[in-house]
């Protein structure tokens, strides 16, 4: 697969951020990767994208395409020429864009899964809902924007959970294709977030005592990101064992 460096505006970001197990992760990764530990903890959520004025690079804003995106990730590290390499791998996508839907996982990286996207927006609240088509996934989100960083995160400041997830730019997710992993970079031509507040989070993944066993997994914090020039770029894909328990 060729992609071409695809440019385009992140309009709103949202990352809900859970403190796991590291034992219930290691189930659901490839052996290629292991789970990013803070604290002694692995560091999985969902991210909540929204994207607009998306062309191939050199292309006007005119042609570009938006849509709504949600994808569940872990926070992984693994071994690559003598160094250690950190990202997140991505258990599932899923969008409203149908061409998103149709193209991924063929023409470029990450299979796409078909959802609806309720949201609303308003003088910093937030209210997302995602229903997947498949029954597979289902998102409820409500918060607000905040002044102060919540005591309980196991980052020490928002400057802390910041750098970690800046760092984690590189992503890689299963493809139709048994062993085989689709790669993608996210570069932002500038990185700045807030911390958002939330009074509800639901998630038919991180919920699931199928799947975390009860205490297992913890919401531990929320990140806003707005208005950021972005480029997706291509990387190599990577081969390996499955995961014994992909659980989405």
């Amino acid at each position: 697969m060729w992609l071409p460096v695809i440019r385009g505006l992140i309009e709103r970001r949202i990352l809900v951020n859970y403190r796991v197990d590291p034992d219930a992760l290691t189930r659901m990764l490839p052996r290629l990767f292991r789970p990013q530990l803070v604290q002694g903890f692995g560091m999985a959520g969902i991210c909540l994208i929204r994207l607009r004025e998306v062309r191939p690079r050199g292309f006007p804003r005119w042609l570009g395409i938006g849509s709504e995106n949600a994808a569940h990730r872990i926070a992984v590290e693994w071994d690559e020429d003598g160094e250690v390499r950190r990202g997140v791998y991505v258990l599932r996508r899923d969008t409203n864009s149908r061409l998103n839907e149709l193209a991924g996982g063929r023409i470029f990286p990450g299979v796409h899964h078909g959802a609806e996207f309720r949201v609303c927006e308003q003088k910093g609240r937030y209210e997302i809902d995602v229903t997947s088509y498949d029954g597979g996934v289902a998102i409820s989100v409500t918060g607000d924007m905040a002044e102060t960083w919540p005591n309980g995160s196991v980052f020490g400041s928002l400057a802390e959970a910041s750098a970690f997830f800046e760092a984690g730019s590189g992503g890689y997710s299963p493809t139709n294709d048994a062993g085989r992993y689709d790669g993608l970079e996210l570069r932002c031509k500038s990185w700045r977030v807030w911390p958002l507040a939330l009074e509800r989070v639901r998630s038919s993944v991180f919920d699931d005592e199928k799947i975390f066993s009860r205490g297992s997994v913890e919401f531990d914090c929320a990140l806003l990101m707005r208005g950021v020039e972005h480029e997706w770029h291509e990387r190599a894909e990577m081969r390996g064992e499955v995961a014994s328990c992909c659980g989405v």
